[in-house]
């Protein structure tokens, strides 16, 4: 008889969760996924997939993609409300949600509707939504991937409606003319692109010196371009002191304080300052697992806490947090703790964000080559000279390669516009097999395609050289 009746149960169906107990599954281990939340997928559906479709939504109804050809006023429909865009988000949601509930069954997973809470660190209790303890269940390994939530803001009460968080935007029942988004982190700007483009006034406020530090400097500078080109304005270098309601002759709305007297009034703020692990009611401290001041776990290179058959994957192990990256994690864990070699997590990984337009990233950036004193040329491609950019009818965007300049092997890949999200891929291809730009130019690349960017990127780096 089994000591335990489950060889490994996972908190939390997100992307890390739900690749966990599917490797588990086919490992031949017996595996169970809680969730507290009523459907399967986690908050990464309601943020991520949500924030994406809402996106697509706007781009569709707003006739965004088409205005170089039809001009400026085209749109598909007038007078967008937050019900039109909420039809096609609560549909794909639905989809998503169905496509894994049986992805998990086909794969003989127990799911189990219930909020979990350790007792010790091989049983856990299960509160099922009438709030009382169901039942306990033990496990020989527990893997935590619970997720985040959106952080709140330490100097008002969040309404969900004048002032609100990433996680409210599914909840607002009409858009706001004027929007004031504090944090300029990934959602922050992915919201801002997408409310820019139905019309609404943005003003976006970031601690930082500049948009995505960690990116290539003319990828950032030519988003904030046509992010301009939409009316956003950006206030850099601001320090959010205090944020309250106001109620004047215009109705209610909020104003931002800033350090240096700069204040900000609009219809609405959006807080998007950081997100903090859901790990409140999980009871770590009755097995020692460590948690910091956001509610994140420490793992080690195998995604074990510092508690012996307790790992933690995904966002509450806090960066990069992306979904990609969330599912790799949840792998891993699963075969160390089945005691079965696994690869370690990988060092290229793409970055994108889905902004208006979209932004792509892998490998190395300018400013990295230069500090570390590596020789290096670019090859550039613009959107605007590529046929299926102007079939398409948006031509606005570029994509940049950086290779070594005596090997000519590639180094980096930076991509704004239409698609960069898919094309990135093949740059990350490249550089993992340490191939050379003259890869791109040797092949055959399908015409008209956005992926012809890179063989007329690479022929552009190759006439630098003078060659």
């Amino acid at each position: 008889m089994a000591r335990y009746e489950y060889d490994i149960v996972i908190i939390g169906s997100g992307p890390a969760g739900q690749k966990a107990a599917m490797q588990a599954a086919k490992l031949g281990k017996r595996v169970a996924v809680i969730e507290r939340l009523p459907e399967i997928g986690g908050v990464s559906i309601s943020t991520a997939t949500a924030s994406k479709t809402l996106r697509e939504a706007v781009l569709h109804l707003t006739g965004y993609r088409e205005r170089k050809v039809y001009g400026e006023s085209y749109a598909v429909k007038q007078d967008i409300t937050m019900s039109d865009l909420m039809l096609r988000t609560r549909y794909v949601m639905h989809q998503e949600g169905e496509i894994l509930r049986s992805q998990l069954a086909r794969n003989r997973v127990e799911t189990i509707a219930a909020e979990a809470s350790f007792i010790d660190r091989h049983t856990i209790n299960l509160v099922t939504e009438n709030g009382k303890p169901d039942r306990t269940i033990t496990a020989e390994k527990v893997i935590i991937a619970v997720g985040t939530y959106s952080t709140m803001p330490p100097v008002v009460f969040v309404d969900g409606r004048l002032i609100f968080v990433s996680d409210d935007v599914l909840n607002l029942t009409d858009l706001p003319r004027t929007l004031t988004i504090v944090g300029a982190g990934a959602i922050g700007l992915e919201y801002c692109g997408t409310f820019a483009a139905v019309g609404v006034r943005v003003t976006l406020v970031d601690r930082n010196p500049r948009l995505l530090p960690f990116a290539d400097d003319e990828l950032t500078d030519t988003l904030v371009y046509h992010l301009r080109q939409r009316d956003v304005t950006f206030i850099m270098n601001g320090n959010v002191f205090d944020i309250e309601y106001l109620r004047d002759d215009y109705g209610d709305r909020v104003r931002v304080m800033l350090e240096g007297g700069k204040q900000i009034v609009s219809d609405a703020v959006m807080y998007c300052v950081g997100r903090t692990g859901a790990t409140q009611s999980l009871n770590l401290e009755a097995v020692g697992v460590e948690i910091d001041e956001r509610g994140r776990l420490s793992v080690d290179e195998n995604y074990q806490t510092n508690v012996e058959g307790i790992y933690a994957v995904g966002g509450v192990i806090g960066f990069p947090d992306l979904s990609s990256t969330s599912q790799m994690q949840g792998r891993l864990a699963v075969r160390h703790a089945a005691g079965i070699a696994a690869n370690q997590f990988p060092d290229l990984v793409p970055y994108t964000v889905k902004t208006i337009p979209e932004v792509a990233m892998v490998g190395m950036t300018e400013a990295q080559l230069m500090a570390e004193g590596i020789p290096y040329e670019v090859g550039k491609a613009e959107y605007h000279e590529n046929v299926n950019s102007i079939i398409k009818g948006d031509d606005a965007g570029f994509l940049k390669l950086l290779f070594h300049l005596e090997s000519r092997k590639l180094l980096g890949v930076h991509i704004i516009g239409e698609g960069a999200a898919e094309l990135i891929h093949i740059g990350q291809a490249v550089i993992a097999h340490e191939g050379t730009i003259d890869y791109f130019v040797d092949s055959v690349t399908s015409n008209p395609t956005l992926a012809e960017c890179y063989p007329a990127a690479a022929l552009n780096g190759i006439n630098r050289l003078g060659l």
